[in-house]
């Protein structure tokens, strides 16, 4: 299977390394174009870099599309041009809001579609995604995506009218915890704890605490419930927390960037 990356970005090119590291297909495999040549030999010399779109989508069976959204119709129009058989061509799109009929539409019907919403801690290996299937995709197209996708973290389906809802979830949800982070070191800081060892601290806090949900099994209220005494520290920094509408905070956040999501796509 050749597979063709368009887009050398930092999340097709931690799709592309993670997937040739975890053995779903090999570097000789690839073959990728950017507009920016720079982006594609910064994926290394065992991976091909193609002069144009067109002979990338002309030479692979499978398509990486990294691009911006505003760029997807137009990279699809040339595959209906240059793929004449109908559901010959694979495409995985990564493009927040461009929804599945749209895809096909632009592609005439010449590809079988997957919509995906991955992460940026994919780039460590440690991603959260989500794909949809279109209306010509098969149980092995979501099989290549399911370990693609699995190389570089977990990995679920979902119905395309729950995509928006993962790019608000964990989409955009590390930026949300970033914010966390920071926060937690600046309440360290303001009482008077170094900043390095403060954002140090708060760092391996939120890495202990997820891992704690990950591997335990546990529903996060009982972890809490645990760590929480009567009368204690930890009560009464959650009852600040409370004060500050944390949790329907987070709520809305979710919810504010899903409702982006939608109306990116429409």
């Amino acid at each position: 299977m050749i597979i063709g990356l368009v887009g050398c970005g930092k999340m097709g090119s931690a799709l592309t390394q993670g997937a040739i590291r975890a053995g779903v297909f090999s570097s000789s495999d690839v073959r990728a174009y950017d507009p920016v040549p720079a982006a594609v030999q910064s994926l290394g010399a065992d991976i091909q870099g193609l002069d144009s779109l067109d002979e990338v989508i002309s030479q692979a069976d499978a398509l990486l599309l990294c691009v911006k959204p505003g760029d997807v119709s137009g990279v699809l129009s040339r595959v209906a041009e240059l793929k004449t058989d109908p559901d010959k061509l694979l495409v995985l799109s990564i493009a927040a809001g461009v929804t599945i009929a749209d895809m096909e539409k632009s592609s005439a019907g010449c590809a079988r579609i997957i919509r995906v919403m991955p992460n940026t801690p994919a780039l460590i290996g440690e991603g959260a995604a989500a794909f949809s299937l279109g209306s010509k995709a098969t149980s092995d197209d979501a099989s290549f995506a399911n370990k693609l996708l699995g190389s570089v973290g977990m990995v679920t389906q979902v119905k395309e009218a729950l995509i928006d809802t993962v790019t608000g979830l964990s989409g955009s949800g590390p930026a949300y915890v970033y914010t966390f982070i920071e926060a937690l070191a600046d309440g360290a800081l303001l009482e008077g704890l170094p900043r390095e060892e403060a954002l140090a601290l708060a760092t391996q806090t939120v890495i202990g605490a997820a891992k704690m949900v990950a591997e335990s099994g546990e529903h996060p209220s009982v972890l809490r419930d645990r760590v929480t005494s009567p009368g204690g520290t930890t009560i009464a920094g959650l009852a600040a927390l409370e004060d500050g509408s944390f949790r329907s905070t987070t709520i809305k956040a979710v919810k504010a960037a899903t409702a982006r999501a939608r109306e990116l796509g429409s």
